[in-house]
């Protein structure tokens, strides 16, 4: 991991509400965190603690309330919308847990919309994207619909689009909940090459004690705080 000077990511008393009312529901209740450039940061808690809220926040898929949350020296929410969907098309790589694939298109055309939306030739864009379908394992599978995929293999074609377009920032939700245990460190292998360097960061929400190996530090969350921050999983 990089020295403290070199933050990826900094949170400071971020807060994110959902709805009004009786039916108001407090998902962010103050977050402080920091992520180092060339470091895992491992996401952990109950399911409902925040977490893929804080993490959309991160990537600038959601707005948060109060606080302030800078990513690599821009914060969203000082962003006029052209400007913050550009650097986020440019920086961050964003896996879904629900994968969020286009159902018409082929696994290779789903991989390489990142790199059309910044510009690049579909033709182009195809051949790289099926190099990182390649690397997760799906050299087989390049011209398939997601319909015709596992959910396995659709997640490994969502991750494979979170790289393609070699981001600063990777965020991910559940990696490797669809994928048995040594799928899933080789995508985790994969996932710290091309994202854990000197200028970049990955952030990944888990319930997969199996990969706890994998992260720099882990933060624990429950009820929309941060508990702690640890080295290892043995410390939680």
């Amino acid at each position: 991991m990089a020295n403290n000077s070199s933050l990826a990511v900094s949170c400071r008393q971020v807060t994110k509400t959902y709805g009004s009312g009786s039916a108001q529901v407090q998902a962010l209740r103050g977050i402080d965190l920091e992520v180092y450039s060339g470091e895992l940061m491992m996401l952990v808690g109950p399911s409902g603690c925040g977490k893929t809220t804080l993490i959309s926040v991160i990537a600038g898929i959601l707005n948060h309330d109060n606080g302030d949350c800078v990513v690599f020296d821009h914060d969203f929410n000082k962003m006029r919308e052209k400007h913050r969907t550009r650097f986020r098309g440019q920086n961050i790589g964003f896996v879904f847990q629900a994968y969020n694939l286009f159902p018409t298109l082929t696994a290779a055309e789903n991989a390489c919309v990142p790199l059309v939306i910044n510009g690049m030739s579909k033709r182009q864009a195809i051949k790289k994207a099926v190099g990182f379908l390649e690397r997760v394992g799906l050299s087989d599978k390049l011209n398939r619909l997601p319909a015709d995929l596992s959910g396995g293999q659709q997640q490994r074609v969502a991750i494979a689009r979170a790289m393609v377009h070699n981001p600063r920032l990777i965020v991910c939700d559940e990696p490797t909940s669809a994928l048995d245990h040594q799928t899933g460190h080789k995508i985790m292998e994969l996932l710290r090459e091309v994202a854990v360097g000197p200028t970049r960061a990955l952030i990944v929400v888990t319930h997969d004690a199996r990969i706890f190996e994998f992260a720099d530090r882990i933060a624990k969350m429950d009820d929309g705080h941060i508990e702690k921050v640890v080295n290892s999983a043995k410390e939680l």
